[in-house]
């Protein structure tokens, strides 16, 4: 079934009219036509049946028939802090992360970052990588907007890092995941660096504020790479993923 977000609110026994956006998705890319039925959600929890009333140039009207309070969201809350990576490698982390379950994406400046972002540049990417967490739930199932927080330099984003559990990944370690329990809806951050990694004295900052050192193994990640075998490991050992 088709999902489909919209940011208004939804009720049961009432008609809409989609975003011109999704309009143009279902219409002209998916050749939906009317009677087909779809799935809505806007955010706020719970997903909506709707069937396709009327197609017309610009925008399509559904009637929305029920409601669901289906869920898929994760027992643990997971901040993945990301070091900032180039061109489409923060699309695909933010992407893979939303689909494993993220809560929350945090961009963050690093000593070896190579991405300069500011102004109104930094705005529409934030806004391009929220849209990119929004599509993210619409295929993988998920009801709730994980949020993308604008890029924040590690050093000041460092003291407000505060979970249950704060992670650091570094392949200069021998740590592993504990093998504890941790209480329902515990937060959790994992903290990644960019290409080249972070520094060694970024990592001791971090230890410094109460992260934890993570090894995944014994190959070396790429920074599009360890960030999601670090939360289906999470997942597994904490989370829903089994």
């Amino acid at each position: 079934m088709t999902r489909v977000y919209q940011s208004y609110p939804l009720q049961v026994n009432s008609t809409v009219q989609l975003d011109e956006q999704a309009s143009h998705h279902l219409s002209r890319v998916l050749r939906m036509t009317v009677g087909d039925e779809i799935i809505l959600f806007n955010g706020e929890g719970g997903e909506y049946s709707a069937v396709i009333r009327e197609i017309n140039k610009r925008n399509i009207q559904v009637e929305i028939t029920a409601f669901s309070p289906r869920e898929a969201e994760s027992p643990i809350n997971i901040t993945l802090a990301q070091g900032l990576a180039r061109g489409e490698k923060m699309d695909f982390i933010i992407q893979k992360a939303v689909e494993l379950g993220v809560t929350r994406v945090v961009p963050l400046i690093t000593e070896r970052c190579n991405v300069k972002l500011a102004g109104d540049r930094e705005e529409k990417r934030v806004q391009h990588w929220q849209s990119v967490a929004v599509s993210a739930c619409e295929q993988s199932g998920r009801n709730v907007i994980p949020v993308v927080e604008a890029p924040v330099n590690l050093r000041d984003w460092l003291p407000h890092a505060k979970a249950d559990k704060c992670f650091v990944l570094s392949p200069h370690v021998a740590d592993k995941l504990p093998e504890e329990k941790l209480k329902l809806n515990a937060n959790i951050v994992l903290l990644i660096g960019p290409e080249g990694g972070l520094s060694e004295a970024e990592i001791k900052a971090a230890l410094a504020h109460g992260f934890l050192p993570l090894n995944l193994g014994p190959r070396i990640l790429r920074t599009e790479t360890a960030p999601l075998a670090a939360v289906a490991m999470l997942q597994t050992r904490y989370g829903d993923l089994v």
